[in-house]
């Protein structure tokens, strides 16, 4: 069962994604809050697999609070998507950089909202090949922070390889075809990059390959 935490100020968008999740098996709403502060502290006490995080809200806003969440050890189980009325290239650098696991706009149709919940439960799918694409296309245009490249020496050449094709958006599968290898391979690489660099998921590591310089923007048609 994926136990989900709602974090939004507005009890009718609450009582609205509790409604439309609950009309699944394998998902619970385990709690709901009107504010980051009193997100962060129900993710503490929940461990609940998924916060649904909007962006704007009183006090501790949602980039914030993802944050606060991201940075808690014992909380490296939970995975933050954030939700937002505004336009992606707002939020969406700031929003994975704090740590969230996706972004979606409220606008999102049902299903897709569905499958946002179980692909961040997973943990592996952060990032649809579309939602990449469209990170990509928004963000990385912005001149980011730039990190310190030597930590790709820390990589196997196979292991960038990987990095460079996931923040094209490519997915595991999609990765083992264009590297001939197979797909629990693909996986693999991607993972160990994960460990190597530090990220906390997908999200993070396209992050991070864009701001090392392994991957610039244009390169992701």
């Amino acid at each position: 069962m994926i136990r989900v935490l709602l974090v939004d100020d507005q009890p009718l968008l609450r009582s609205g994604f509790r409604a439309l999740l609950e009309l699944e098996d394998d998902i619970v709403v385990v709690a709901e809050a009107g504010d980051g502060a009193h997100g962060v502290r129900l993710a503490g006490e929940l461990r609940p697999d998924v916060v649904l995080m909007d962006v704007r809200m009183p006090g501790v806003d949602g980039i914030d609070a993802t944050r606060r969440i991201a940075a808690d050890p014992e909380l490296s189980g939970v995975h933050v998507v954030v939700l937002t009325n505004y336009g992606l290239e707002e939020y969406v650098y700031e929003a994975l950089r704090a740590g969230a696991a996706g972004f979606l706009v409220k606008d999102v149709q049902p299903e897709d909202l569905v499958h946002a919940v179980h692909v961040a439960a997973r943990g592996d799918a952060l990032l649809a090949p579309t939602v990449t694409r469209t990170l990509i296309e928004h963000f990385v245009s912005r001149p980011p922070v730039p990190s310190d490249p030597s930590v790709l020496g820390r990589l196997t050449g196979r292991e960038r390889e990987a990095v460079v094709l996931v923040s094209r958006g490519l997915t595991n599968d999609e990765v083992a075809a264009r590297m001939v290898i197979t797909s629990l391979t693909a996986k693999t690489h991607v993972n160990r990059a994960m460990n190597k660099l530090g990220a906390r998921d997908r999200a993070q590591l396209v992050v991070m390959a864009y701001e090392s310089g392994l991957v610039a923007p244009g390169q992701y048609s």
